[in-house]
């Protein structure tokens, strides 16, 4: 399915039928009947699961609602898609990826887990079926039965979790599960948590699958911080993005242009594929978990934790890699068209009507790239439109991607110049009412016979006169920059005409010899300087930024956040410890960044750190400059005499992976 679960079908009206009455039947059971305490002892003394009272599943479905759109949805469509029983949870904030409708199967399984099924039994002697909850009734490592069902833990906004999350805000409330953003109070850093009770028969597997979730070790995926079992709580925490848009949000005012479609399905193709190859499928993709970052990158959330929270089944690797397959389709067909590939309206956006069921997405809307719609088509349908051979694995997806021909980022607009004023300087004076003297041997060509100049035309005029205009202007400042030049050589050389001639026994120094030619001192040694943080960053690099290759580079650490003097910043600076060997005169220090602009200090130690400025705080520096940009020069108002030099770095690069890196090439220091 589009969101990454297996499609569902009912195949005749009477196994709806049975399934309603099954489902009614438990829900009498629930309801306290005496009957239905003797059923469960017998089913407990036969091996059957104990049924959950009617306060294991608090705030659960109607069923018979749910049931009636089961059995409609198996009757007449072969979708997953349905809508959820009640309105998708408003999100917080734009990287509100956790929540989306619940499909068929999910609603299934939680009707499933608050209330076993069971055909009445004609003969006393025949055991009742088991429940079709896909997640095992009985732990295979414990003698005792969970619950199936247990509702959300309860919290509220400031509750510490672990001694050291702070939930702040709760993004969604399901009944088995509540997610919320939070902080590392550790750390400093914004986090999201999922919480569960410990006693719910998926806590297992929730745990297990977030503990596989942070192994697969991928930057693609947001990565899983933490899962951890305490006491009657079970809760995993993972990245937050705040700077980030799940697509959802993205395809709220459209679909998107061809390139940037391009570049989604190709990022998430290659990060699904690359956890498919390590035994990882999602198996519940969704537009909510696409994320794209502020520097373009597509990260992908939930991977195995969203399908085990909601409790849906694991499945062979054949099936979980169509399923993966179909949803990255669906995904693609929603970017090209701007609905959702399916009868229901999901994620905000309009479903097809049943007509178009099988329709590639350039049937649904004019204008789409052919190639695009044929790769969606190929991977969303069984049997694609014009016969086309089916995409089953991302693995294909990814080789069918590389196969198109390049699709080029649309060139941006140029702004429209305004036409200048039209004054001609060289008119001759006129009388006071001017006629127009018309030329006889030619006559004008009437109004509707003249030929309208195109846009084109138009534009290209505009541009030649702002291209004359500029020239003029660089041509007249030229030529008084020239004249001022040439004024003042000659009021220097009648002053010098003028003024005697110095002997040459004399002292004085002349002008000349009074300009200070800069002079490279040598570096001895570069040193990581972090007093805020555990120890010293980029060791191993520390000397590419001394080495007379701009090509090289140290580069610290890396960070989620920006560096800042107040959170979520994890701290306001690192540094580059620059060491000359001895004291020398310092007049300018050139310093070359790699992978952006990013921004630094440079400082000089007190007299009190310069015995050692690597134990030495922050504030026991000077600073003598403060620069942003990929290539600054520090110039002293006066040389300053120094042994050590502090490059201190406040504003790091951000990276292709969203991580905030320093980089430093090459420091140059001249006396």
């Amino acid at each position: 399915m589009a969101d990454g679960t297996k499609a569902v079908v009912d195949t005749s009206a009477a196994d709806a039928a049975t399934d309603e009455a099954a489902l009614a039947a438990a829900i009498d059971e629930l309801a306290g009947s005496d009957d239905a305490g003797e059923s469960t002892s017998a089913d407990a003394r036969e091996g059957a699961p104990a049924a959950p009272t009617a306060a294991a599943a608090p705030g659960r479905p109607d069923a018979d609602e749910n049931t009636d759109q089961d059995g409609e949805k198996g009757r007449g469509e072969d979708r997953d898609d349905a809508p959820a029983a009640g309105p998708e949870p408003a999100a917080g904030e734009e990287t509100s990826e956790i929540t989306a409708p619940l499909s068929v199967q999910e609603l299934r399984a939680e009707l499933a887990a608050g209330s076993p099924r069971k055909k009445p039994a004609p003969e006393p002697t025949r055991p009742a079926r088991r429940p079709t909850d896909p997640q095992p009734t009985v732990d295979p490592r414990d003698t005792a039965t969970l619950p199936r069902t247990l509702p959300a833990p309860q919290r509220r906004s400031g509750d510490m979790i672990g001694h050291r999350y702070r939930l702040e805000e709760c993004i969604s409330q399901t009944e088995t599960f509540s997610s919320w953003r939070a902080v590392d109070e550790k750390l400093r850093r914004a986090v999201g948590v999922h919480l569960m009770a410990s006693g719910h028969q998926r806590a297992r597997k929730v745990l297990a699958a977030a503990k596989s979730a942070a192994l697969l070790g991928d930057p693609r995926f947001v990565q899983v911080l933490d899962a951890v079992h305490e006491g009657e709580l079970v809760y995993v925490v993972r990245e937050w993005l705040p700077h980030s848009s799940d697509l959802a949000r993205l395809l709220a005012n459209g679909p998107m242009e061809p390139h940037e479609a391009y570049q989604m399905v190709r990022q998430v193709a290659d990060a699904v594929a690359a956890a498919h190859r390590r035994g990882q499928a999602h198996l519940r993709l969704t537009p909510r978990c696409v994320l794209r970052t502020d520097s373009g990158q597509y990260r992908i959330n939930g991977i195995a934790v969203d399908a085990a929270l909601r409790g849906l089944p694991a499945e062979d690797a054949e099936d979980a890699q169509r399923a993966d397959t179909r949803a990255i389709g669906a995904l693609l067909f929603a970017a090209l068209t701007h609905r959702w590939p399916y009868p229901e309206d999901r994620y905000d956006l309009q479903g097809l009507p049943k007509g178009l069921q099988n329709a590639a997405p350039d049937q649904v809307r004019a204008g789409v790239h052919k190639g695009l719609s044929e790769l969606a088509a190929r991977a969303l349908f069984d049997q694609p439109p014009h016969h086309a051979q089916p995409i089953t694995t991302p693995e294909e997806l990814v080789r069918a991607i590389a196969k198109l021909p390049k699709i080029r980022q649309p060139a941006p607009e140029l702004p429209a110049f305004p036409a200048p004023p039209r004054h001609n300087t060289h008119a001759l004076p006129t009388a006071p009412n001017p006629t127009r003297v018309a030329d006889t041997t030619v006559s004008p060509l009437p109004a509707s016979s003249r030929p309208a100049p195109s846009r084109r035309t138009r534009t290209r005029r505009r541009l030649r006169r702002v291209v004359k205009a500029t020239a003029w202007t660089v041509a007249l400042g030229a030529i008084g920059v020239a004249s001022w030049q040439f004024v003042d050589s000659l009021r220097h050389t009648g002053a010098a005409t003028a003024s005697p001639l110095t002997s040459a026994s004399s002292t004085a120094p002349s002008p000349q010899a009074s300009t200070h030619n800069p002079v490279s001192i040598a570096i001895k040694e570069a040193q990581s300087y972090n007093p805020l943080g555990d120890g010293p960053e980029g060791t191993e690099s520390i000397g590419k930024a001394i080495d007379n290759d701009a090509n090289t580079s140290w580069t610290t650490g890396w960070y989620v956040d920006q560096l800042g003097p107040k959170p979520p910043a994890l701290k306001s600076g690192t540094g580059l410890l620059i060491d000359l060997g001895s004291p020398q005169p310092v007049s300018s220090v050139s310093v070359l960044f790699s992978g952006g602009e990013q921004s630094a200090e440079l400082r000089v130690p007190t007299a009190a750190a310069a015995g050692n400025p690597l134990q030495a705080k922050p504030d026991a520096f000077t600073i003598v400059g403060k620069k942003t940009g990929t290539n600054v020069e520090y110039t002293l108002d006066s040389p300053t005499t120094t042994r050590y030099l502090l490059i201190w770095l406040t504003g790091l690069a951000k990276d292709a992976d969203g991580k905030y890196r320093g980089h430093v090439a090459e420091v140059k220091v001249s006396g």
